[in-house]
């Protein structure tokens, strides 16, 4: 069931429109993404880096996630609204910021990561699986 997710920036200066099916919709709980996203977690829609076309590249900032691996965070250069995220351990993905959907309803997220790191007062899901330290390892 392919349904064409599309949004942007808060400006519109970025679009996107994605052609394929989200591979995973998660919730990240770990500081670099409470930082970023300024709330409890960032709300993410994973997709193959392929299948998302941009109007016009973010701005990214580098950081080193908690696996030691590089983690680029993408911003419109004209509004500062976080975008994108791309991931040096995983570089054929991009995410997405959920918030940034032109229906950001249609986001269900299938399990909480680094909950380990979630904040107290955040009231995550009861039925979503969580993960302590990030997605399990494929044997």
């Amino acid at each position: 069931m392919t349904q064409k997710l599309h949004g942007g920036c808060a400006c519109g200066a970025i679009k996107y429109e994605a052609a394929a099916d989200p591979v995973t919709m998660l919730n990240c709980h770990c500081r670099h993404c409470q930082r970023a996203s300024g709330s409890a977690y960032a709300a993410i829609v994973v997709f193959d880096k392929g299948a998302v076309t941009l109007s016009s590249e973010p701005k990214y900032h580098a950081s080193t996630g908690i696996s030691g691996n590089r983690v680029d965070r993408g911003f419109c250069p004209e509004c500062g609204n976080p975008v994108s995220i791309k991931l040096e351990a995983m570089p054929n993905i991009l995410g997405i910021q959920a918030a940034t959907l032109d229906d950001p309803a249609l986001f269900k997220p299938a399990v909480d990561l680094f909950t380990a790191s979630a904040q107290g007062w955040d009231q995550m899901h009861p039925d979503l699986p969580k993960h302590p330290q990030g997605p399990p390892r494929r044997k």
